[in-house]
């Protein structure tokens, strides 16, 4: 596994267990972890901290994670940003409707350490 030294995770969940933990094991690999409680905080926030890699929780209030990666991906300057939809179900259907929004993989929950950073170190090939 390279190195993931001064990548930005995007780390969407409203749990606060799963931000914890998604913040600590990337945190450990060298990650720079930006955090976002759902869709609206990380839409805020995805400007200010030009995210390489996000991961987005699929069952969240308000703005689920299908509709979080959608209008991530429909903004031009994110299209090239990979998003990794976490998700507790491992459904066909959930993964086939994160294609469709435009997710670049889906990881299911509970992930361990190893998946986490592997999906990053996956998709920051291009960094």
């Amino acid at each position: 596994m390279s190195n993931l030294a001064g990548v930005k995770v995007m780390v969407i969940d409203d749990s606060n267990t799963i931000r914890r933990s998604a913040e600590i094991f990337l945190g450990q690999a060298g990650c720079e972890v930006i955090l976002a409680e759902d869709g609206f905080d990380a839409l805020a926030k995805i400007s200010d901290h030009q995210p390489d890699v996000i991961f987005v929780d699929v069952m969240m209030p308000r703005l689920d994670g299908y509709q979080t990666c959608s209008l991530i991906k429909k903004n031009p300057r994110y299209k090239a940003t990979p998003v990794i939809m976490l998700s507790s179900k491992d459904g066909l259907f959930d993964r086939a409707r994160g294609r469709m929004v435009g997710s670049d993989e889906y990881l299911t929950k509970p992930f361990t350490k190893d998946s986490l950073l592997s999906a990053v170190d996956a998709h920051v090939k291009q960094v």
